[in-house]
């Protein structure tokens, strides 16, 4: 047999495909009949969030690259055109089963709980069909702007995400001689839901029920002869469009790169429209005008069998007295090293600390930056910010920092994706607080997770620094499971001075003692750690490579992995979500293990592990193994060198492997099933690092010693359930 030519796109899975897959994941949550109603809305709004996005950018990606007929094939060897045909059937299908989950499910529990939509006028009682028609009278009408479209009115600018009801009306008093009654006579109105009020609009209640509501749409739909007296109003449904939200501008054209994504950002209203939605029970010929005005193609008019957006879901989520139908909210733990008022330096001078979100709490992170704000010894702060939550304790820290008279300089990306705007008010209030603010470098998004505190101390210079692999926000840290490290040795002190130079400077040092920085060292260095342990597998020592990312669909790390496996290294991966890779092929990838953990937090972490012939290499990063991520950002790569906390992240990723409750797994087709957990006792992840936060003492790493580490499991099909 001649040799396997692992290059071929046939071990390939397609990005956007991958990611449809990790959405069905999600969706499977909202499912599980051992998770509580409300917390499986939770799911289905946020695949619905999640879609959106994606057409916002990887389908208004795609596109482009059509439109432009772009033809190159990607990593799976489909071209633009073949992708965006792939991507509809599939979201399509995606979208089905959303509906299928929230009406023949999930609908008829609420109601069982005394929780109900109502999804027909004629379900409304007297006095609830009186309230609403006082509400919309009241609270709606004057909102409202009616647009109809004719010779003298031309189609309005329908703008982005909004929902809207699209109507086909007819004069009361024709003044043409078409028949009366015709399709010829019929006029196209629009007007848009105002999203100034509230979608979710409760009702009297029946007796029994405890919460009763209609959805904004449909009390307009009802009334909506009111907005145009003069004509008769033969149909009207809701509909909604997405449009091309993919931001591009020439940075080295931009003389001001805050005014020119400020301008951009404008533009997104009247992008391409990629997607339309609308109700499935809309009249042909009102579907008909709306896809013809929008412009849209067949396979992007999505016919809705329900409420169009899902994203309302999440207030149901968080409904008054309804606790035993959502999950008992964990309260993030005290990191042990760390209690409340702790002067933070004279903590992190005894060692460095691992810090391990949202099972412990954030706390320390602020702390450690609203404490250099106020310290007399602290000279200067340096930070990189990508993603911060509204009412930033960070932020404000910063800004009182620089009113106190340090030195603070903070890199604030402008260009992090649908927080543009955002970033933009934090990077002016901190230059207003006197900040020395750097809005990201040009070609390039920094993405590193890094702050860096210089304080004097004695006749001494002592460098604190942060390095995380999540950002910078309070709120996210409560949602998503990140990782972080506090230190304050020389050598990560001199390396963060270093990256803050670069980013200030554009002075790319000599070399680094630590920190591994893309879009330069990073891919060499990461391909370069997998070609050791297929050297160590091929000279007969034991190799094992474990990776836990939220992505992974670089070609060229692919292909080392495929060549690593057919050596002999045993390799685990944990991806969350995109994995162009595929595991357990004969020959390519029979050593590759990959799995997907979907639980009640996000996945964000990223770890690598790498045996080195016992030497056991741990790295945290900032950064996935994306194209992107290696060679478009800057990221940071930091090794983890203290044996205690390389014994706690080890443990980290035991528990990670042993899960069989959330965890998914990949069949060498590329398809993903559930873990088995029939021949042992259901265990997540999750779950234990929670408990695990509530038993820690200051001793807690203790518990970590002897435990089990890397345990072979297998994955063949047959052992694993649907």
């Amino acid at each position: 047999m001649g040799k396997t030519d692992k290059k071929d796109s046939k071990f390939f899975d397609n990005r956007e495909l991958s990611w449809i897959k990790f959405e069905h994941r999600v969706l499977n949550e909202a499912k599980d009949k051992n998770t509580p109603v409300l917390e499986r809305l939770k799911f289905v709004s946020i695949t619905s969030s999640n879609l959106d996005e994606f057409f916002m950018v990887r389908v208004a990606s795609l596109m482009d690259m059509e439109h432009a007929k772009y033809n190159k094939k990607d990593i799976a060897g489909m071209t633009p055109s073949e992708q965006l045909h792939a991507i509809a059937a599939e979201t399509h299908a995606l979208v089905r089963e959303q509906y299928r989950i929230y009406n023949k499910t999930l609908l008829p529990l609420l109601r069982k709980e005394g929780i109900r939509i109502i999804d027909h006028f004629e379900d409304l009682n007297e006095a609830q069909a009186q309230y609403v028609d006082t509400y919309f009278r009241e609270q709606v009408y004057p909102v409202l702007t009616p647009m109809a479209v004719d010779a003298s009115r031309p189609f309005p600018l329908v703008r982005n995400k909004t929902l809207n009801i699209a109507a086909l009306i007819r004069s009361k008093n024709p003044d043409s001689k078409l028949q009366q009654g015709s399709r010829e006579d019929l006029e196209f109105a629009t007007v848009q839901v105002p999203s100034v009020l509230p979608r979710l609009i409760p009702l009297p209640n029946e007796s029994g029920d405890r919460h009763t509501f209609i959805l904004l749409e449909q009390i307009i739909e009802k009334n909506i002869g009111q907005l145009y007296l003069n004509y008769d109003v033969v149909c009207a449904y809701p509909y909604r469009i997405m449009r091309n939200a993919d931001l591009s501008f020439d940075e080295d054209e931009a003389a001001d790169l805050l005014k020119e994504i400020q301008k951009q950002l404008v533009k997104r209203q009247w992008g391409e429209v990629i997607r339309l939605e609308i109700e499935d029970k809309a009249d042909p010929a009102l579907r008909k005008a709306l896809s013809k005005q929008l412009g849209v193609r067949e396979e992007s008019i999505y016919a809705i069998p329900g409420p169009i957006d899902f994203t309302f879901l999440m207030k149901l989520y968080g409904l008054e007295g309804c606790e035993e139908l959502r999950q008992k909210p964990f309260e993030p733990q005290q990191n042990p090293r760390i209690a409340p008022g702790t002067d933070i330096f004279s903590e992190i001078k005894k060692g460095d600390i691992f810090l391990f979100h949202p099972f412990e709490t954030f706390d320390p992170v602020v702390d450690f930056i609203k404490q250099a704000a106020t310290d007399p010894d602290v000279l200067a702060i340096k930070q990189t910010l990508y993603r911060v939550s509204g009412h930033s304790p960070i932020i404000a820290a910063l800004a009182l920092a620089a009113e106190n008279g340090k030195q603070v300089t903070v890199l604030v990306e402008l260009k992090a994706r649908f927080d543009e705007e955002n970033n933009i008010v934090w990077a002016q209030k901190l230059e207003k607080a006197g900040c020395h603010v750097i809005y990201g470098l040009v070609g390039l998004k920094t993405h590193c997770k890094i702050a860096l505190v210089v304080r004097r101390e004695g006749d001494a210079i002592t460098r604190y620094v942060h390095l995380g692999t999540g950002n910078y926000n309070d709120s996210t840290a409560k949602l998503y499971t990140d990782c972080g490290m506090l230190t304050c040795s020389e050598s990560y002190g001199e390396d963060a001075t270093a990256v803050f130079n670069m980013l200030s400077g554009y002075s790319e040092p000599a070399g680094w003692n630590k920190l591994i920085v893309a879009p330069i060292w990073l891919r060499d260095r990461f391909l370069s750690l997998i070609r050791r342990e297929s050297e160590n597998a091929r000279a007969g020592k034991r190799a094992v490579i474990v990776a836990k990312m939220n992505s992974l669909c670089d070609k060229e790390i692919i292909e080392q992995l495929y060549e690593a496996s057919a050596q002999g290294v045993e390799i685990f991966l944990i991806v969350r979500g995109i994995c162009c890779l595929r595991a357990g092929i004969p020959g390519v990838s029979d050593r590759i293990h990959v799995m997907s953990i979907v639980g009640t937090y996000l996945e964000h972490s990223r770890i690598f592990f790498f045996y080195n012939n016992g030497q056991e290499d741990i790295y945290m990063s900032s950064a996935d193994w994306m194209p992107r991520n290696l060679d478009r950002r800057v990221e940071i790569l930091f090794p983890v060198e203290d044996e205690e906390l390389k014994m706690r992240i080890k443990h980290i990723l035991d528990v990670l492997l042993q899960d069989n409750l959330k965890a998914y797994v990949m069949r060498p087709d590329g398809s993903y099933v559930r873990r088995n957990r029939r021949s042992s006792r259901a265990f997540s992840s999750q779950q234990a690092f929670c408990e695990e936060a509530v038993k820690q003492a200051p001793e807690a790493t203790e518990q970590w010693r002897g435990r089990r580490f890397l345990p072979i499991w297998a994955l063949d099909e047959e052992n694993n359930e649907e």
